[in-house]
């Protein structure tokens, strides 16, 4: 007997995707809301409450119709278009499997093709800039120290923004050499260095209160631990003002640390294979668009330093990060 609509939809959360797939409950969340606007879409085309809808109503040209609102309707950009009809062909593929009737159907969908679009702009921060906004960050206050050590944090290891929320105390390891294991996408585990001074800061957030090894180490009030939305708006709070505008605007947000510590690391001497482990990137490719952004600041810099140019003489050589004593004397004093 084939399985009811609601059956095979509360298998592919319950089962397949925790169990079988092994994902976490942030990607969880996205399959769910993509599915939950798909349902109600299917609803207002069929005319039936959701409760009252079979498998069969699913159809291609309901996922087509769909997808085409998401942009249209919705105002959805191509690439959430894109995103959408990934967790879409995830689900019908599941449904291929529990109802052999539907594998037509499903094979329609598979084909519908992935829309092309460029490739987000890759913003960082120059170090200049890291350097400033260190400097102008609040020595005083409740959570002053928590927020310089979260920037820090971030910047010193390029986490993501959940991947920081989720930091237990458990997860770090102070002593020399000093670690932090980050628990990144697909369920996986990572190994980054800390800084000295990240370390220092991170001592003293956790000696203000009484902690155990399960405990966050971003806290807000309460002790309760931050949220990535918290996280954002501490990040919004205090580096909003480095926003920039123009033909490519620039919005710092807690992910423009990952990108700045990835760009960084390359200026650095860093090879790419050990930023790809650092940053937890599953392709290579993914982190090469960090060295392509690199090669492109290098060009340009070549072509300022090119006899005649007038601005050639007021540039100065990057050096690399532990040849650089200023930025070394400046982390020292925080």
């Amino acid at each position: 007997m084939t399985p009811s609509l609601g059956q095979l939809v509360h298998s592919f959360f319950v089962d397949h995707l925790p169990v079988q797939k092994g994902l976490r409950l942030g990607s969880i969340h996205s399959y769910r809301d993509t599915i939950r606007l798909f349902l109600r879409f299917v609803s207002e085309q069929k005319r039936r409450p959701i409760a009252k809808l079979s498998a069969d109503d699913l159809t291609f040209d309901c996922v087509l119709g769909f997808l085409k609102h998401l942009e249209q309707a919705r105002g959805n950009s191509v690439r959430t278009r894109n995103q959408r009809r990934a967790a879409l062909n995830t689900f019908f593929s599941y449904l291929a499997l529990r109802a052999p009737e539907m594998l037509a159907t499903c094979q329609q969908i598979a084909a519908i093709p992935v829309k092309r679009t460029s490739l987000p702009d890759t913003h960082y921060l120059e170090r200049e800039e890291m350097t400033a906004l260190f400097r102008s960050l609040p020595r005083k206050g409740h959570f002053a120290l928590r927020d310089r050590t979260l920037l820090l944090f971030l910047y010193n290891t390029g986490a993501r923004v959940q991947e920081a929320a989720d930091l237990r105390i458990e997860h770090l390891d102070l002593k020399a050499p000093a670690k932090v294991h980050l628990h990144g996408k697909g369920d996986k585990w990572r190994v980054c260095p800390l800084w000295e001074e990240t370390v220092k800061h991170l001592e003293r957030v956790l000696a203000e209160r009484r902690t155990a090894p399960n405990d966050p180490v971003f806290c807000a009030r309460r002790n309760r631990p931050l949220t990535r939305f918290g996280i954002y708006k501490i990040v919004r709070r205090h580096a909003a003002s480095l926003d920039t505008d123009g033909p490519q605007p620039r919005r710092i947000s807690p992910h423009l640390f990952r990108h700045t510590a990835a760009v960084h690391l390359l200026e650095s001497g860093v090879e790419v294979n050990v930023i790809r482990g650092w940053l937890g990137h599953v392709s290579l490719d993914t982190t090469n668009r960090y060295a392509e952004l690199t090669l492109r600041a290098k060009t340009e810099a070549l072509r300022a330093c090119e006899v005649g140019c007038a601005t050639s003489s007021a540039l100065r050589t990057r050096a690399a990060w532990k040849d650089d004593k200023t930025l070394l004397d400046w982390l020292n004093s925080l």
